[in-house]
């Protein structure tokens, strides 16, 4: 059984009122779409959470496009939501976990130690017959309760430039290939990738069904990264490296941080160097 990730059968064949379902549906263009995708259909009491305000603190153009907000800013959001730390969370997203992961990897930032990502997303609960609900939801109560210490390790803007200088961890960088090597730049201004950096698409992580691939999988690919002991994981904007942190997790490897501030941060001051091509 996987600690981090759980299959549409197994929540549609052993239903608890002891969990609870953040549904964290976004796309990067369309701001709009995950709040639309939710109305139309989603898990039954699920909380929907919006990358754009909920799960970032405010932009200032040199902070990056999905900044981390304040611990106890976040904490005191969760808590008005009803999403409670002492209850088993499951996070879901459309298909490919890209976006829950993210949330996933904040709820454990907060302390969170009992949440999981729906295997395959609402795609797959759909095809395991799953219970669907529309519109807005019953808004859940409000809970109570204190965030624990942090689960997982971050690292700065300071620390990567620091680390070009005097290695002591692996980059990787988990956008797609033509954005990492600046042939294209849909996003940030500025195109290219952090000098040093390794490409390691989060796609890489699925499967042609678009489930993670089996933890031996994973574990056989990322060994060949290890040559610091420690990975940084980064991608666009700090969403996607998620996905890489799950996938060594799922992997049962757990020497990893995550830059959150990413690309988008890192271009925001000039005089951060930029590498484009392979």
């Amino acid at each position: 059984m996987s600690k981090y990730l759980v299959s549409a059968t197994e929540l549609v064949s052993n239903p608890s009122a002891i969990r609870q379902f953040i549904d964290a549906r976004h796309d990067l263009i369309n701001h709009q779409l995950g709040a639309q995708q939710y109305v139309e259909g989603h898990i039954p009491s699920a909380v929907f959470l919006d990358h754009e305000t909920d799960l970032c603190a405010e932009k200032t153009g040199k902070n990056g496009r999905h900044p981390l907000p304040k611990r106890e800013v976040f904490a005191e959001l969760l808590a008005k939501r009803g999403i409670d730390i002492n209850r088993e969370i499951i996070v879901y997203d459309a298909d490919n976990m890209m976006f829950a992961a993210h949330v996933w990897w904040m709820l454990r930032w907060l302390g969170f130690d009992n949440v999981r990502v729906l295997n395959g997303g609402f795609k797959a609960w759909k095809a395991a017959a799953g219970a669907v609900e529309t519109g807005v939801g019953t808004p859940l109560p409000p809970v109570e309760w204190s965030a624990k210490p942090s689960l997982v390790a971050i690292y700065t803007a300071d620390d990567v430039l620091a680390n070009l200088k005097e290695p002591r961890f692996t980059v990787l960088d988990a956008r797609a290939p033509e954005r990492y090597r600046g042939d294209v730049e849909p996003m940030d201004p500025v195109a290219g990738h952090i000098p040093g950096a390794i490409n390691r698409p989060f796609a890489m992580n699925l499967n042609a069904d678009g489930l993670m691939k089996s933890a031996d999988e994973l574990k056989a690919a990322f060994a060949q990264y290890n040559q610091h002991d420690l990975i940084v994981h980064q991608c666009g904007s700090g969403v996607t490296a998620c996905h890489n942190a799950l996938a060594m997790e799922e992997a049962g490897l757990t020497n990893y941080a995550i830059y959150s501030g990413s690309w988008s941060e890192w271009v925001a001051d000039p005089s951060r160097p930029v590498a484009t091509g392979e």
